[in-house]
């Protein structure tokens, strides 16, 4: 069983030629772009003055060149700057990859979204969290409606509650969910992620660590102020921290590039057919739920509503040291992706203004 149980501005205006005349973006069409990346680049500045150490943020819009834009330090200690490429966790967006890779076996039928846990894994969850598995399908893990309580190492484990009732954000589902993809396949999770999706879109710097497997340069120092067990505690380094716990939850690294590659593929359905497209992006309500304001949660991915309106679709992450955001228009048209190498900023407000910036007029 896996440990896990339980700004620099960039160069964005396009020139055309057409029978030798080059044709610029319009003046208008220019100010208005310059103008966003400004407020882009004051939310970083204002995401890392309460003291946070330091904040990445990548737009994409369909341009050549993306804008890139950074705020604070990678290490506390030399005072780093950070910068494009660095590799990071990515906390709970794991689960994006973690469901693709579960609806691509579903169209290949190796699996189907209505069997149930104990089809695949009899026994487990009657054994480690006293539920009946007989009752819980993988859609309910992949959508936190399985009635599963959330964990984390060190803590008790509440009682389930009945399936399909209520939306329940819990790493245990994902948990599960990656033990499937392993007994369908007969490889392991990390394969299945690599073969299925970083390989094919090339993302080099996107993999689910093993037990014991750090961070692979460059990288920026991660920071926290949690214990592993959740607990406040002073400031500290957890870059070398083994957080495979989180495994299928939450385990993975990418960086901003791979994660918006990932990002457009998976909005663009480049990666799944019709049919798992759809299943992906239907939506429960997470409301009451205590989770993340203004969102409903499809098969890995959720929509999130911003202050002004606007819906966003992706996700985020939020692991020890570790904050990460990868979103965009439903189209896949415009995505922005942003990390923070600390874990203390108010996640939802840090964020709602990151991008507000862009996608709020």
């Amino acid at each position: 069983m896996p440990p896990s149980f339980f700004s620099r501005t960039g160069l964005l205006a396009v020139a055309l030629t057409v029978a030798g005349a080059t044709m610029t973006a319009p003046p208008a069409f220019a100010a208005d772009r310059d103008r966003g990346h400004v407020r882009l680049q004051r939310a970083l500045e204002q995401a890392v003055a309460g003291g946070g150490p330091g904040i990445v943020a990548e737009l994409r819009d369909g341009r050549a060149t993306p804008w890139f834009g950074t705020a604070g330090v990678a290490d506390l200690a030399t005072g780093q700057r950070r910068r494009p490429g660095e590799h990071f966790r990515i906390g709970s967006f794991t689960k994006a990859f973690v469901g693709t890779v579960v609806l691509q076996l579903a169209a290949e039928a190796r699996l189907t979204l209505d069997d149930t846990v104990a089809r695949w894994l009899p026994g487990v969850v009657e054994e480690h969290l006293g539920a009946d598995g007989t009752k819980i399908t993988i859609r309910q893990l992949l959508n936190h409606t399985s009635g599963l309580p959330d964990a984390y190492p060190g803590q008790e484990t509440p009682r389930p509650e009945e399936p399909g009732k209520r939306f329940i954000y819990s790493k245990v589902n994902y948990n599960l969910a990656g033990m499937i993809v392993e007994h369908a396949t007969g490889s392991t999770l990390a394969g299945e992620i690599e073969r299925r999706i970083a390989r094919p879109l090339h993302l080099t710097g996107t993999y689910l660590p093993g037990e014991g497997e750090t961070l692979r340069d460059p990288h920026a120092r991660h920071y926290s102020r949690q214990d592993q067990n959740g607990q406040e505690t002073d400031v500290h380094d957890v870059t070398e921290i083994d957080l495979s716990w989180a495994w299928a939850a939450g385990g993975m690294v990418s960086t901003t590039s791979d994660l918006h590659r990932f990002l457009d593929a998976l909005l663009r359905g480049r990666l799944l057919p019709p049919a798992q497209q759809e299943e992906m992006f239907t939506t429960v309500s997470t409301e009451g739920s205590g989770w993340v304001p203004d969102t409903r949660y499809g098969l890995g991915v959720y929509a999130q509503k911003l202050p002004c309106g606007v819906t966003l679709w992706g996700g985020g992450g939020f692991i020890q040291g570790s904050t990460t955001y990868a979103m965009g228009e439903r189209t896949g048209a415009h995505t922005l992706v942003s990390n923070l190498n600390g874990d203390w900023n108010d996640f939802h407000q840090t964020f709602a203004q990151l991008f507000g910036a862009r996608f709020c007029r």
